[in-house]
């Protein structure tokens, strides 16, 4: 797996990890040395999910660490959320517990190809959903996230045509509700992709009063089955304001640990993918563990860093897109 950003690493046998037991009590004592604030996305097992000082969506998580005192972030989720805390916050120390966190969709639109993309298209607005490289970010003239895209791509100007990328299948949901026609960079995200249409139907018909909530990463003909669409922190809220007792849930399961503990009462179904297996769990937000949380704390390692032209060119489209939500 190959990133823009250089790294450090440390190897875990350098240190004596504390045991099950102990984990938590040591990572809050290193939390507290180390001035450090621990971020962890919805997707992260529920387990780190429980131990952060915040928990959310990738960009809200990078702006609610640059608005602390922290010196340090510790960003379990995947690569590019780190490279995007490292963006807001050049002057902390950005870890990511494993460097082998990546994204697949960021991964396949790599910058050189995506060079190569824009220049057949010379003419076009780039937007980009914050899910891509900070080398990717600074090709472009603007950055979206799934909350936000339909506003942002609905006040570009009409007579420019718009490039979106990566994901193809948001990008065409954002067609649909902003009635813009976008140019498509064909990338996905593979957590989205494996939902089965099948399962999602049987969930149906044995939880007739269910609501199905879906993220917009998700393929067309799952969306069509939605009573309700929209990024992972607005599907939390829709649980919390539906009077629904139950719901089925087309995103990543991690979530579904937050829609439980907020809403005990309620019931939540996840959709089990093509073969049945729960292979909708992200490898690679999984590959963060407690055991890596505290070692990286313990040796300040691995640690995200960016050239400061990438990072001043990546900066500018999400302060456009930030200065447009407003």
């Amino acid at each position: 797996m190959v990133f823009a950003a250089a790294a450090t690493t440390a190897s875990p046998s350098s240190a004596s990890c504390p045991g099950a037991a102990e984990l938590p009590a040591a990572i809050d004592a290193l939390r507290r040395e180390r001035k450090a604030v621990i971020l962890a996305h919805y997707y992260q097992a529920p387990e780190i999910q429980d131990i952060a000082d915040f928990i959310g969506d990738s960009l809200e998580l990078s702006r609610k660490a640059a608005a602390t005192d922290a010196e340090v972030i510790v960003f379990c989720g995947v690569h590019f959320m780190a490279e995007t805390a490292k963006i807001l916050s050049p002057e902390k120390t950005v870890l990511l517990p494993d460097l082998e966190a990546g994204c697949t969709l960021a991964d396949a639109c790599p910058a050189d190809a995506f060079a190569a993309f824009r220049a057949e298209h010379p003419d076009h607005l780039v937007v980009s959903y914050i899910n891509c490289s900070a080398a990717v970010k600074a090709q472009s003239d603007l950055i979206c996230t799934s909350s936000n895209a339909v506003d942002l791509v609905r006040q570009l100007p009409a007579d420019r045509p718009i490039l979106f990328a990566p994901d193809q299948n948001l990008g065409r949901w954002v067609q649909r509700q902003s009635g813009r026609p976008l140019t498509l960079w064909p990338g996905s995200c593979i957590v989205h992709e494996t939902f089965s249409e099948q399962a999602l139907l049987r969930l149906k018909l044995d939880h007739p009063d269910a609501e199905v909530l879906a993220h917009p990463e998700c393929q067309q003909h799952l969306l069509d089955q939605a009573d309700f669409i929209g990024s992972t922190s607005k599907l939390l809220h829709r649980a919390e304001a539906s009077p629904a007792g139950a719901f089925i849930v087309l995103t990543e399961p991690g979530i579904l640990h937050q829609m439980r503990k907020a809403l005990p009462q309620k019931q939540f179904y996840e959709v089990p993918g093509a073969d049945g297996c729960s292979c909708n769990a992200c490898p690679y937000m999984r590959l963060n563990t407690l055991e890596k949380l505290w070692h990286c704390l313990h040796t300040v390692a691995p640690a995200i860093e960016l050239d400061e032209d990438t990072r001043q060119r990546a900066l500018a489209p999400i302060q456009r897109m930030l200065e447009m939500s407003r």
